[in-house]
């Protein structure tokens, strides 16, 4: 039992203030909540066409759920009360906190609710549209349902236009978080996800309070055969300022919160209606969608459409097996060429026996199908004539026993009645045609790996840069291939015996030598070599040869996901190419691998064209080393190799750069 419970499902809600308690009181009433609703004013007998309390000590008893609709400072005084007489849970609708400037006050907020749970400050409530128990102060889109999806949002405003829409998603609950003080994203959503009428869970993410909680939250939701999918907002931000390196760069906004999500299993996507057609997915089929597609439409050219807007998806729609494609051939004829997707032409229009049969082997042979249908508008067409074809997709899935998915192309195209009686018979319609691409690759997510948890944030410190020769005997320490070296103070003390030639030269004491003119290459002596202006040091190293590709690897700390590794194309054009991918510690070699297989330039370490193959499984062992290095060593802030000679057969930090806390 969640201690939300109380808050969620209320058998009686306070209400406190004046216009807004009225909308709560309101909203309750139009969605049948047959829970008692107890209005609270210290000089009004009646609010809302119900008698009103002139205190909280004089209701019947704690309220299960509290809605406050009254300024901060009030608002501090009714959750003190509320908290001590052993209420439920409490809505704090007032803003003006930390969001403004005023952390002070809601630590005081925080302090007054003490064990009692609130969802808030700056916070719009919650919606339970099962039980009809609404603590919400305006308008929604939504009725009752006996089964549905969660939508969670760190936006109120989001999730109201969310709460909107006319897709025919069924809404169990919408609830906001606002500034979490007391209650945060895990929590919240675990509360929801352990309702067994709740089928999925849609999230509006701004920030992650807690990496390894919401991380054990999804992995409880995949045990549940429940998906969840997210918006995480601010990508285009770097999620921390840190100039010295590459990495920082490379691996800020998203990137890192793309990888936590995807390693633990949660989908994620880019828009609302996006989250919308996934949730929809996941209501009717659970996670987890097969791969493989198949795609039938009556035309040419919406094969082709499909075919085009699927690309930058990665979907896959393989070829027709010989079985299949000769099925297909006793009912089509000759004329329609038999493909993936498949252009059915419309010999068999109106036929209910042969549509079904031609959708119906075309999706026993694939994990899922489309079907792109778009009816004609009933208010100006009949259409009737359309109706053979929508229950050959039914027949279909309940032939093949696997997902038949109708798509409009236009998403006005299917209307809201006929989606809702089509999920009515477990199938599942979406709209528009790259609308419903995104939401099926989303709802191929794999599930994260058990027990897989990111290690815990560290708080923000001052950090020094060492310099290049004490970054290289840190990596050379955990058995890390470095250059045969020498240093000295100055360019006049370096001693090059038993180092063999051709050398780089290199100025100590800059984050970035190439720009700073503090590397030289290919020298065979130092004789003529001028000092380098602002060296605090110089590093003599034996030229590394033979390498076929140059890789930049970075780890750092993280100020939400613990640690996080970049993987990428190197050298002096990285942030050029800014071809990389980015994990959340912990991972393995095979991980590593794996996801350097997603960089686009992969082929040109892979033996492109008779290239020699580079050694990237050298390259993943050596982040996995680092990884554990930095695990084992919370002093150490950040390491990047840029670059790293990837050779046929092994792999050199060349250049390295290391941060340790102060």
């Amino acid at each position: 039992m969640s201690r939300l419970d109380r808050l969620l499902r209320p058998r009686h809600i306070a209400v406190l203030g004046g216009g807004w308690a009225v909308n709560v009181i309101e909203q309750c009433r139009k969605m049948g909540f047959q829970g008692l609703v107890w209005p609270v004013h210290p000089t009004r007998s009646e609010i809302g066409g119900l008698r009103a309390y002139p205190s909280l000590a004089d209701l019947p008893e704690p309220p299960d759920a509290a809605f406050i609709g009254v300024n901060r400072f009030a608002t501090l005084e009714v959750v003190a009360e509320l908290a001590a007489m052993g209420a439920g849970g409490a809505i704090c609708f007032a803003s003006g906190w930390t969001e403004a400037g005023e952390p002070g006050l809601q630590d005081r907020l925080v302090a007054a609710a003490g064990e009692m749970p609130i969802l808030g400050p700056n916070c719009y409530g919650v919606i339970n549209y099962l039980d009809g128990a609404l603590l919400w102060p305006d308008q929604h889109g939504g009725v009752r349902v006996d089964r549905g999806v969660a939508l969670v949002s760190q936006s109120s405003n989001i999730v109201i236009n969310l709460g909107m829409q006319q897709r025919g998603l069924p809404v169990a609950y919408v609830a906001c978080l606002g500034n979490a003080a007391v209650v945060g994203l895990a929590e919240l959503t675990g509360a929801l996800l352990d309702d067994p009428r709740v089928t999925a869970v849609g999230l509006y993410i701004e920030g992650i309070d807690d990496a390894p909680a919401f991380a054990e939250l999804a992995e409880r939701a995949r045990a549940m055969g429940k998906g969840m999918v997210a918006i995480k907002s601010g990508k285009t931000e770097l999620s921390r300022s840190a100039a010295a390196s590459h990495t920082a760069s490379l691996a800020g906004g998203g990137a890192a919160s793309s990888a936590f999500l995807r390693q633990t299993g949660v989908a994620e996507v880019n828009t609302p209606a996006e989250l919308i057609e996934t949730l929809k997915i996941f209501h009717v089929h659970g996670p987890g969608l097969g791969r493989r597609l198949c795609s039938l439409s009556c035309s040419g050219g919406e094969a082709g459409l499909v075919a085009d807007l699927a690309a930058p998806f990665g979907l896959e729609f393989p070829p027709v097996p010989q079985p299949t494609h000769d099925r297909l051939f006793a009912v089509l004829g000759e004329i329609p060429t038999i493909s993936n997707p498949l252009d059915y032409h419309t010999f068999i229009w109106g036929d209910g026996p042969k549509t079904t049969e031609v959708f119906s082997a075309m999706l026993e042979a694939y994990d899922a199908g489309l079907y792109i249908i778009d009816a004609p508008r009933a208010d100006r067409c009949d259409p009737s004539g359309y109706d053979p074809a929508f229950r050959a997709i039914v027949d279909a899935q309940k032939a093949a026993g696997k997902p038949a998915f109708p798509v409009a192309s236009l998403p006005e195209n299917f209307g809201e009645a006929r989606v809702q009686a089509m999920m009515e018979q477990g199938i599942c319609p979406l709209l528009g045609i790259e609308t419903a691409l995104a939401a099926i690759r989303a709802a191929q997510t794999p599930a994260g790996q058990p027990g897989w948890r990111p290690l815990d944030s560290l708080p923000q410190r001052e950090t020094r840069l060492l310099d290049e020769a004490e970054a290289k005997a840190l990596l050379a320490a955990v058995g890390v291939a470095v250059p045969k070296s020498t240093t000295a103070a100055t360019l006049a003390g370096l001693d090059l015996a038993g180092l063999v030639p051709p050398f780089v030269l290199k100025g100590l004491g800059f984050a970035h030598k190439t720009e700073a003119g503090a590397v030289r290459l290919g020298l065979a002596t130092l004789e003529g070599q001028a000092e380098m202006p602002g060296a605090t040091g110089y590093l003599v190293e034996e030229m590394v040869t033979g390498a076929v590709a140059e890789v930049l690897l970075g780890l750092r700390r993280d100020p939400v996901y613990g640690i996080t590794l970049t993987l990428g194309l190197g050298g002096v054009t990285a942030e050029v190419l800014a071809d990389t991918v980015t994990l959340v510690w912990p991972v393995g070699e095979a991980e590593v691998l794996e996801a350097a297989k997603g960089l686009r330039l992969w082929p040109l370490l892979d033996g492109y064209r008779g290239r020699p193959r580079a050694d990237m499984g050298a390259v993943a062992a050596l982040a996995v080393r680092l990884g554990a290095l930095m695990a084992a060593d919370e002093s150490l802030e950040e390491i990047e190799i840029n670059p790293v000679m990837v050779r046929e057969k092994g792999a050199v930090a060349v250049d390295a750069l290391a941060r340790r806390a102060t």
